[in-house]
């Protein structure tokens, strides 16, 4: 349970820096060669695996899962980092941590009790959502407006069925669920090159953000896919759920980003409401 922690963890502060740098690049970088090339390294550093475990063992429900989480990461990751460039970091992503309510959703439906504190949870959440979005949809000057709260909502979706996916299919042959998870995500975005008519191209310091991206990204992958094999699904969704904190603090420091008084109560609220369901999870 607390190697499993850590590495639900780890997941989370991987991403959190990854998915600064892919807001951050994708604003002066066109969003399909962040994508893209970021995907590239990914694969390149995922495929020795399979030289640690067999791709061929459960490979059928493996393969399955890792396609359906390609899918999912590919719209997650794309609308991400969209919503990251075009509006402000210290909002967009808490509301992506509402991925956590997938597995959860997920577990109520296949028979887990619906404590009063997984409740409230969800509760606070949701209406810290409302808090720190509110005033986004309102405004229409540049960095603000509801495409980026639209945009963050559905990479929150998509991150929750990536992890979903991702931990069933672990369950068979991590291996094959990370490979293939992320040839499907590398198709999808070639194929996004070819019909937008874009070379990627890239140098100096964004080639070097972009193979940060990748690697950092697999990393947070694998770690959480490992995670979910020797703990609850719950209980690493939760905690790989953090990752927005990281991203916060960078676009707070780096960016010297500001949210209203209301957002920041609501920024607070969706971090309460997960850790809420993060403790009715562990009982």
């Amino acid at each position: 349970m607390i190697g499993g922690a850590i590495l639900a963890l780890l997941a989370s502060a991987f991403l959190g820096v990854s998915d600064f740098l892919g807001g951050l690049l994708s604003r002066k970088v066109p969003l399909i060669t962040v994508l893209l090339l970021s995907q590239l390294v990914a694969t390149v550093a995922i495929l020795p695996r399979m030289l640690w475990e067999s791709p061929a063992v459960n490979a059928g429900p493996a393969l399955l899962w890792g396609v359906i989480g390609g899918v999912a990461t590919a719209i997650a990751v794309s609308s991400l980092f969209k919503a990251l460039a075009i509006g402000t970091m210290g909002i967009v992503a808490p509301i992506t941590s509402l991925s956590v309510l997938v597995p959860v959703i997920v577990g109520l439906a296949t028979g887990d009790r619906l404590s009063w504190i997984l409740a409230a949870g969800l509760v606070v959440a949701i209406v810290g959502t409302v808090l720190a979005s509110g005033p986004e949809v309102r405004t229409h000057t540049a960095g603000h407006g509801p495409k980026s709260i639209v945009l963050a909502i559905v990479a929150a979706i998509g991150f929750g069925v990536s992890n979903l996916s991702v931990a069933l299919g672990s369950a068979f042959n991590v291996t094959t669920t990370l490979v293939s998870n992320t040839l499907v995500v590398l198709v999808i975005y070639g194929i996004g090159a070819v019909v937008l008519r874009q070379v990627p191209r890239a140098r100096g310091r964004s080639l070097i953000g972009i193979v940060a991206i990748g690697i950092l990204g697999i990393s947070a992958n694998l770690c959480f896919a490992l995670a979910s094999t020797v703990a609850p699904l719950t209980i690493v969704a939760v905690l790989a759920s953090l990752y927005p904190v990281i991203t916060v603090l960078l676009g707070w420091r780096v960016l010297g980003e500001h949210v209203k008084r209301m957002q920041l109560l609501g920024v607070i609220a969706v971090f309460a409401g997960v850790a809420a369901i993060a403790a009715s999870t562990g009982r």
